[in-house]
């Protein structure tokens, strides 16, 4: 969900390995590579599922909590896992996704979404049987996605593209695009307000849309943010969280006043964050498979843990219900991928 600038980032890490090796600016190399300082994480491992597939790059989960079905984007392997959280079992692989990327399960739809990156396709899936029922074009690297129920529409973020393809939940049919900068980053659609929220991290804003129209009304400005990427909303109390991944931030925005209320250190390179809205607590998951736990009180943020979890890590996934914690990584036991149960020890 990274992925161009994960390409850009290693262009510049070799070029600064080359200047450290003649003595020149070893200063900032080092400072780059740092994770922030560690807090003990309070979660506890209390499943390990062995995951069908490769040891490649997952990607996106999304979870259907009243069914208990976790969908996992597994990249490498271009397919969806589908797991059974409750028996902790898989159910099935759905194929043919071409490096998966988003996923995103509609549980009122008994739909799920999947962005196909490889071919440049949003595909609908039926949730009931695996089948995917269409595949709609989209603009160039689709990633993150979002879900509109007031018009019924799926989001994707066309990352290279810069852009929103707007899609038909029920007929896969392409509504419109919406142009955002010259990167997109994820999106979110918000609930209070109905407007959809997408990460342009080309230019570290925040870009609006009017789902109507679809334009974009207001650009907000994220100052202390490099390349803004992950996203999403603590909707009862009118603030986004959003992870900026070249320089591993993580902004609070207000949603009333368009002011950045807070900043926070997380784990190098940040990437999919999940708000346990019940519990009042966000995870973000990092390419350094580092993972910050932060608490939400009175629309303020605290760190109360953040640390090393797992090489690979970078996705999570939570259960409002029993605040469980998901975390697929493409090795573990045996060097086999897996999915990691975690549960909140405080």
């Amino acid at each position: 969900m990274t992925t161009p600038f994960l390409r850009r980032r290693a262009v510049i890490t070799i070029a600064a390995a080359l200047l450290a090796a003649a003595g020149i600016a070893l200063g900032l190399v080092l400072t780059r590579s740092q994770n922030p300082p560690r807090v003990d994480l309070p979660l506890q491992q209390v499943e390990s599922l062995t995951l069908p597939g490769d040891s490649s790059r997952f990607d996106y989960a999304s979870l259907d909590a009243d069914r208990g079905l976790l969908f996992i984007a597994h990249l490498g392997a271009g397919e969806v896992i589908e797991v059974d959280t409750r028996s902790n079992q898989v159910v099935r692989t759905i194929p043919d996704l071409s490096s998966v990327h988003g996923v995103l399960a509609v549980p009122s739809l008994h739909r799920v979404f999947a962005t196909a990156t490889g071919a440049n396709e949003l595909a609908t899936i039926d949730e009931d049987t695996g089948q995917v029922l269409r595949r709609s074009p989209t603009g160039d690297f689709p990633d993150g996605l979002a879900y509109d129920p007031a018009h019924g529409t799926v989001w994707t973020t066309n990352e290279s593209g810069g852009s929103e393809t707007v899609v038909d939940a029920a007929t896969g049919a392409v509504r419109g695009t919406v142009k955002v900068g010259d990167e997109a980053g994820n999106n979110a659609y918000d609930p209070a307000s109905g407007q959809i929220l997408v990460a342009a991290q080309g230019s570290n804003e925040l870009a609006v849309i009017d789902p109507v129209s679809l334009t974009v009304t207001r650009r907000v400005p994220l100052p202390g943010c490099d390349h803004d990427h992950g996203l999403t909303l603590a909707p009862d109390d009118r603030i986004a969280f959003v992870a900026c991944d070249g320089n591993a931030r993580l902004l609070t925005l207000d949603l009333t006043t368009w002011q950045v209320t807070g900043t926070d250190e997380v784990g190098q390179d940040p990437d999919v964050l999940a708000y346990d809205s019940a519990a009042h607590r966000l995870y973000v998951a990092a390419e350094s498979g580092w993972v910050t736990v932060l608490d939400n009180q009175a629309r303020h943020l605290t760190v109360t843990g953040r640390a090393h979890l797992a090489d690979g890590a970078h996705v999570v996934a939570v259960d409002p219900v029993t605040h469980r914690t998901y975390y697929p990584v493409p090795h573990r036991d045996g060097g086999h991928p897996a999915l990691l149960t975690m549960t909140a020890t405080h």
